[in-house]
């Protein structure tokens, strides 16, 4: 059906009010939008992170649906077992109801410590959802750098200094990894675009076999900007090409939005504190090099459309 925001209010409160994520996070946004893609009964699995410790902490909880907290490493493996049990259970006719199955995992639990599993799980070809939100570090635990951190950006652990300025290697193409696993959907969306992300998430979790979406989340808070431009980020990300929409869907990808005028990447990292040393005098080549290789992954995925 096609995406109504007016609708969104009635559907199903499967992640409700009340939370403890930072004002302005993006993590609720993307929860209720795609909790809210399927009007059939979920199961889902968070791992440990951002999420995860604002959405639980005892005795209160935001889910309102079945819901397993796992290790930072495991989500996907947890929710492939979960699913592995349902269709054992359906066979000896002890359930009857079509469930859906999500996991969430942050980029650090994604990108890097649950990769593993992640892989496995897709490879073993479980239906289920498999959902990253991208706030581009390990935020939950004090901005450590992962490799989903952008080229340049200042983590505790890839400082800005005399020596250093900001993470050296560019962040890691996780969509065209886990799409390299020959599974039926895989995409990535932002969080203020919600109807490309609900289109998204409704066709991921209409197809059978395993599915995956990453969802740029921005973090006021180690991103340092304010809270109320979280949005802004988003949007911004996506017109200067930094973070394009695209899916691929049965190996043909397809780039869902193409800005109509260019935007320069500096309008999406001017205002944000992890950049800010990047528009010394001393760092211009920095901004050339982050331009230029944005520009060459852009035309490389219009290429990728074409084939």
């Amino acid at each position: 059906m096609p995406f109504n925001l007016k609708e969104m209010p009635k559907k199903p409160k499967r992640f409700v009010s009340g939370g403890r994520t930072c004002a302005g996070c993006a993590i609720p946004v993307l929860a209720r939008t795609i909790l809210g893609a399927t009007d059939k009964p979920i199961v889902a699995c968070t791992a440990t992170g951002c999420m995860e410790v604002t959405s639980s902490i005892y005795p209160f909880s935001s889910w309102n649906i079945p819901w397993i907290h796992s290790a930072f490493e495991n989500a996907a493996a947890t929710i492939s077992g979960v699913e592995a049990a349902y269709k054992a259970l359906k066979r000896k006719g002890k359930v009857t109801k079509d469930i859906k199955f999500i996991a969430f995992g942050g980029d650090g639990g994604t990108y890097d410590i649950g990769i593993q599993a992640l892989s496995g799980a897709m490879e073993r070809g479980h239906d289920m959802l498999y959902v990253c939100y991208d706030n581009n570090a390990y935020m939950n635990t004090g901005n450590q750098g992962s490799s989903a951190t952008p080229y340049g950006a200042a983590t505790t652990t890839t400082p800005a200094g005399k020596v250093k300025q900001g993470k050296e290697q560019w962040r890691k193409d996780l969509v065209k990894i886990i799409a390299a696993h020959n599974i039926p959907y895989a995409a990535q969306a932002a969080v203020h675009n919600l109807a490309d992300l609900y289109k998204k998430a409704e066709k991921a979790l209409s197809i059978e076999g395993p599915a995956f979406i990453t969802v740029l989340a921005p973090c006021t808070t180690l991103w340092k900007y304010p809270p109320e431009m979280t949005m802004q980020y988003s949007k911004l990300a996506v017109e200067t090409k930094f973070w394009p929409l695209f899916e691929i869907e049965n190996g043909k990808l397809k780039v869902n939005y193409k800005p109509s005028k260019e935007v320069p990447v500096e309008e999406f990292l001017k205002g944000q504190g992890r950049f800010r040393h990047l528009f010394k005098p001393e760092n211009k080549g920095m901004l050339e090099h982050i331009q230029k290789t944005i520009n060459e992954n852009w035309e490389r995925l219009l290429r990728e459309e074409g084939l």
